[in-house]
C-alpha cells in the first residue's frame, strides 16, 4: 500500500509517501510544494498542479490530509482552509480515498502522544522508517506524520 501524507499550506504544503509491503515500510519521497505568488488563485493552482503529478508520478492507494485544528489568525486559517479544498477536490477527482485526522490524532499514530513535540515526532518517524529526518522540514515531517499514522487505520474515516 502506498499512502500519501498531506500537511496544508497556501505558501508551503508538505507531502510524504509511504510504502508498507508485509510489514516493511519505506519512505518513498517527501517534499515541500512552495509557491511565493503574490495571489491566492495562483497558490490554489500551483498546489492543484503539483499534486496531480505527485499522484500520476506515485499513485498513492490512499491519502491522509491534516485537518486544520486551531489557528489564532483567522485569514491563515481561512485560507488554509481554501487549500485544503483544493487539495480534497483533487484527491476525490483522482479518485483516491481521503481520511482527514487532527494533528493530535497524527502525533498519536506517531509516538504514542497527543501533545508530543515535532522533534519527538522526528525521531520516532527516524525510528520506523530507518531514516534520518532530523534536517527534515517540519512541512515535511508533518506530512510523513500524516502517511504513517494512515497505516494504522484499518478503514478510511469520513
Amino acid at each position: 500500500m502506498k499512502i500519501l501524507g498531506i500537511d496544508p499550506g497556501t505558501v508551503r504544503a508538505g507531502f510524504g509517501i509511504i510504502i508498507s509491503e508485509n510489514s516493511f515500510l519505506k519512505l518513498a519521497s517527501f517534499g515541500v510544494l512552495s509557491e511565493n505568488k503574490k495571489t491566492q488563485g495562483d497558490r490554489l493552482c500551483f498546489i492543484r498542479n503539483s499534486l496531480i503529478s505527485i499522484i500520476k508520478n506515485e499513485k498513492p492507494d490512499r491519502a491522509v490530509v491534516e485537518l486544520l485544528f486551531f489557528s489564532k489568525n483567522q485569514k491563515t486559517a481561512l485560507l488554509v482552509s481554501e487549500a485544503r479544498g483544493v487539495i480534497i477536490q483533487t484527491l476525490t477527482e483522482y479518485k483516491i480515498p481521503v481520511l482527514e485526522l487532527t494533528p493530535n490524532q497524527i502525533k498519536i499514530a506517531s509516538t504514542g502522544n497527543g501533545s508530543a513535540s515535532k522533534n519527538a515526532v522526528k525521531k520516532m518517524l527516524s525510528l520506523f522508517l530507518k531514516t534520518d529526518l532530523s534536517l527534515v522540514l517540519d512541512d515535511s515531517t508533518d506530512a510523513i506524520a500524516a502517511a504513517f499514522a494512515g497505516l494504522s487505520k484499518n478503514g478510511l474515516e469520513k
